[in-house]
Formats: C-alpha cells, structure tokens, sequence
C-alpha cells in the first residue's frame, strides 16, 4: 500500500459522505472506478472476499428453505420480452442488445440479462407438468445488466450487477403470498442478522412497483447521506407471467391451471455498498465478523535488539490461535518496511475487527493487547485467557454492530402532518412518516407534488405493525386511508 493511501480517509463522514464514500472504495482499494465502460466496475480482492461470502450465506439460507440452483444463459431472445406487455414497457430502454455475432447482424435481437423471468418463464412451461412438481422453487446468482442512463456509482449503481434472483411457482396465490412473507422474512435474516444493515420494509406504491408486478415489497436502507437505498425487493406476480409464457400444471383433477409465480432479488453487491457505507466510520471500514476478509490481525512491536524475541512469539501466537479458534482468518503483519502506527491504521482502513498487539513487556506479562475495531477500546489479555476472550468476540461482534446501527437507523423517522414539514425532515437528512391518501394510482397525484416541491419519494407503507396513525394526507387533505415514509433514494 501506497503512503498515500496509509493517509487514510482525509474527510469526516458526516460532514461529507459522497467524498469519504469514494475515498474508502480507493484507499480501502474495494474498487476501481477507472475500467473504460461507464457503470462497470471491477471489484478488487478485499470487497471479492465479502461478497463472496455474503452469497454462500445467501445461497446457503435459500437452499434451506427448499431453493435449488440454476444456472442460466446470459442472453434472451427479444421475443421472450414481448411476451408480458408491462414488462417490455418497464425494461426495454435499460436493455443492452446484441445485434451482431462477429460481422454478421442477427436475425434476432438478444439481450444481456437485465433480470430473468423472460428467460426462466420459458423453461419453466416445459419443466413444469403436474401438481406434484409444485412448490417449484429455484434460485440463479450471477450478473445483470441495466443501461442505466444516469450517475453511476460503485456498488450503489451501475450497468453490471450482481445478486441472486429466486422464482417460485405455486398452484394457488395464498401459497404465492406466503412465499413473499418468507422471502421478507430472508432478508431479516440476511441484512439485519448476519449484514448487520437496519432496514424497514415497504409495499411499494402502485405507480412504483415492478413491471408487471401484483404487489411489490423492498427493503430500504438509510445512508448517512439521509438518502435510501433499495435493497432486497420480492414480487407478488400472481399469473401475469404464467399466461404469456404458459406456465401451466394438471391439478389433482387432471384440470389444466396456470401457476402462480413470485420472484425475489437480494442484489448482493449493492447490499455490500450499503454495509460498508453504512458500518464505516472516519477510519475506514467496518465489517461483520464472517465478512472480514481478516478477521483477526497480530502486530508486533520491537525495538531492534528484541526483534527475533516478539517475532518469535508473535509467530507462536498466530499458530496458537489459528489452533484455538476454528475457521478464523488470522494474519500476522511481520512488515519490517511499514512501521507499527502506519500498520494499524492500514488495517483499520480495511476493517480488520480485531488487533492484536505484542511486545516485550507483553511477553514478559505473558499478555497480548487486544484493540477493538468499533470502539478502539485497548484491553490486555491474559494468553491463557485468549481463547475464551476472542470466541466471546467473534460471537458478539456482529451482534454489537447490528444493535447500534439499528437503534441509530429508529431515530431517524419523524413524523410529518404538512408538506413544509416532511421538508423540513427530509432537509435534516431523515425519513418522514406521513399520512397519505392511497398508494393505489388513484394517489399518484399526491406523489407527484411530493416529488415536485420536496424533492423525495414516497417509498410506501411498512409490512410489519405500524404504529403510527394519520387522520388526513399530507398533500389534498382527503382522509388519510395509509400511513406513507418519505425519502430521498438513490
């Protein structure tokens, strides 16, 4: 690493977060923006690592509850999009096409994934035949692509990326409908739990929902710059895909009945963007415990006439943890070029959880000094305590992360009963709670003028208990029939 980058980030995180963002993807060295493709990124080894892990938790939690894997082409043929009207209307102009194989123009138009039931539909028509075939459930992971017209941002937004997309058929909605309660349910799980990223959940408004979705419910994420982020989103497509593609099953009646399809798409590397974002702090990153690439790093401190004695215990001591602890990713930073300062904040730029620090007067007290990566509290430690103390915090890491940010995340709803109100809210940088007429079309209206003088988005209301009651909207003043959350979103 560059002395440049042993600088560190050079900006607070909340006097601005778009400049300590970039700064962390460069000197964390997560990304490189300066691939010759707008919108398209190549993810360096330290962000790789996490995400790679992040989709076996992923992959593994869907498999549990009865998902199997695909793997799918990357192309589809235009025809398949022209099967379901609302979906071409809703994707075509993000669509990379392929018109040409070498110089030959094709006689069909294909294009690059942007997501995938035009391509899992059609198959699904001739891998689907009786009831007993139902629940289908199965899963793909890998890449699409959006043209996406405007800024582009590592991770947050781009033309290329990368999740996992689950579609499931079902021979009644009722089925359909618990399949989209279990997905919500996933991503509980998966962001809170294990990611360590508060999120609420929101059925999207009609005039927001996906193309040719029933229902649509996301996930948003607050960012430190009072915008949201979508994360996870699971659809309610009911039979408007398995008629246009025929996706059909014999019932036990030897009766001939369409499907009912959900789908769900955890797109893994903005769900990264949002965990180190929202984790991070002016140091650097901060990752969940499972998800650091290194998870424990040992720095040796020595003057030189004692060098080969703390080397040789630092030594002993990585082989004794790496013994003691199962499945723990542990470096030892024995660097004679980089000194112990730019070592530490080298490794609390990358996030490392947990340092830990030995010299002579520590090996004379048979200690080591742990220095934790939330806090920066400093503790010594006793060697023969070492196992107990580090198993404790792996196991509390995470739990510690996910309480402080989801305590944080609370705060940061208000509640608004006039439009110069949800302003005001939405200018301190937080989200607004609000009484709104419909979020069926007949509120689109409402939305508009919402859109127009605030400059935010109505995201919808919460799938989970809502506490909150509103006589009127915000906006006409008719009685409020839903309770709403405002937001900027990215």
């Amino acid at each position: 690493m560059s002395k440049e980058k042993m600088k560190g980030i050079s900006v607070k995180k909340s006097e601005d977060f778009s400049r300590w963002y970039t700064e962390l993807i460069q000197k964390a060295e997560l990304a490189d923006i300066r691939y010759n493709i707008k919108g398209l990124v190549p993810y360096r080894a330290w962000a790789s690592v996490s995400i790679k892990r992040m989709y076996e938790k992923y992959e593994k939690c869907l498999e549990k509850k009865g998902h199997l894997p695909l793997i799918m082409p990357t192309l589809i043929p235009e025809r398949n999009f022209l099967l379901e009207a609302d979906h071409v209307e809703g994707f075509s102009p993000q669509v990379f096409w392929v018109t040409h194989g070498g110089e030959k123009k094709l006689e069909e138009k294909l294009a690059l994934r942007p997501t995938s039931e035009t391509a899992l539909y059609q198959m699904y028509s001739l891998w689907i035949r009786s009831y007993n075939d139902l629940p289908f459930k199965r899963y793909v992971s890998g890449q699409v692509f959006r043209f996406e017209g405007g800024d582009t941002r590592a991770f947050f937004r781009a033309r290329e990326f990368h999740w996992i997309e689950s579609h499931d058929v079902f021979a009644t909605e009722e089925e359909a409908r618990q399949q989209v309660i279990e997905d919500m349910e996933t991503t509980y799980e998966m962001l809170q739990d294990e990611f360590a990223i508060p999120i609420i959940f929101f059925q999207r408004p009609e005039w927001d929902k996906f193309a040719g979705a029933v229902h649509t419910y996301a996930a948003d994420a607050l960012m430190d710059s009072g915008r949201v982020l979508q994360l996870p989103s699971t659809h309610l497509l009911g039979q408007n895909f398995s008629k246009p593609f025929d996706v059909t099953f014999m019932d036990e009646d030897n009766e001939e009945k369409y499907g009912y399809i959900t789908c769900y798409g955890p797109a893994i590397s903005r769900i990264y963007g949002a965990m180190i974002s929202l984790l991070g702090d002016d140091q650097g990153l901060v990752l969940p415990w499972d998800l650091a690439p290194i998870q424990i790093v040992i720095i040796p401190i020595y003057r030189a006439d004692t060098k080969e004695l703390v080397l040789d215990k630092a030594r002993e001591l990585t082989h004794l943890i790496d013994d003691l602890i199962d499945n723990a990713y542990i470096k030892l930073d024995d660097r004679d070029y980089v000194n112990p300062g730019e070592k530490f904040n080298e490794w609390e730029l990358k996030g490392v959880p947990l340092r830990i620090e030995i010299g002579p007067k520590d090996i004379e007290n048979n200690q080591i000094v742990a220095v934790n990566r939330i806090s920066g509290e400093k503790i010594r430690v006793k060697q023969d305590e070492l196992n107990k103390y580090i198993e404790n915090y792996a196991e509390n890491f995470t739990k510690l992360l996910k309480e402080k940010y989801s305590i944080q995340f609370e705060s940061q709803v208000e509640i608004a009963n006039t439009v110069e109100e949800v302003k005001k809210i939405i200018g301190e940088n937080k989200i607004a709670c609000t009484g709104f007429c419909s979020i069926d079309l007949d509120g689109e209206p409402c939305a508009e003028i919402i859109e127009k003088e605030v400059k935010a988005q109505v995201r919808g209301k919460r799938t989970d208990a809502e506490t909150h009651k509103f006589e009127k909207c915000v906006v006409c003043g008719n009685p409020a029939h839903e309770t709403v959350y405002v937001a900027r979103s990215y």
